[in-house]
């Protein structure tokens, strides 16, 4: 009778998330995503504010790069969050801290930011009650 080897167990396939990031690793790329991150939202900011600046006082341009710019945030918002869900799933803790502290500061400047335009333009006022009269002076519907 001949002894034969056992098998070899199977090889697994490498997973980015099966072994946490090492902390050198993590700590670099979660600095350089956020300082990446700052300088590309501080782009879009400064392109919007010049858009704004080149509309000369034309109120339909100057509307329409403020909601372009409204837009541009909540899209950025969306992708500095897959961004963190990414290193989430790397197992990267430091850069989803980084990522979350941007996300968190993008999600409140896009709060100011809507904010301010709805402060700029308010909803109409509900039309009045059709069986309301108005009291006019001397008219003896007042009550």
């Amino acid at each position: 009778m001949t002894c034969t080897p056992p098998e070899p167990p199977p090889r697994r396939k490498w997973r980015p998330w099966s072994r946490r990031t090492s902390l050198g690793a993590d700590v670099g790329v979660g600095i350089l995503l956020f300082l990446v991150e700052a300088a590309v939202f501080l782009g879009g900011l400064f392109d919007s504010g010049m858009e704004i600046w080149a509309a000369q006082g034309q109120e339909d341009r100057i509307e329409a790069a403020r909601i372009a710019e409204l837009a541009w945030t909540q899209h950025f918002l969306i992708a500095t969050l897959v961004l963190a869900g990414l290193a989430l799933l790397s197992r990267a803790p430091w850069t989803v801290l980084s990522q979350l502290l941007a996300a968190g500061t993008v999600a409140v400047l896009l709060m100011l930011a809507q904010h301010d335009y709805d402060r700029r333009h308010p909803a109409p006022p509900p039309p009045p009650n059709p069986a309301y009269t108005p009291c006019y002076s001397g008219s003896g519907r007042c009550n």
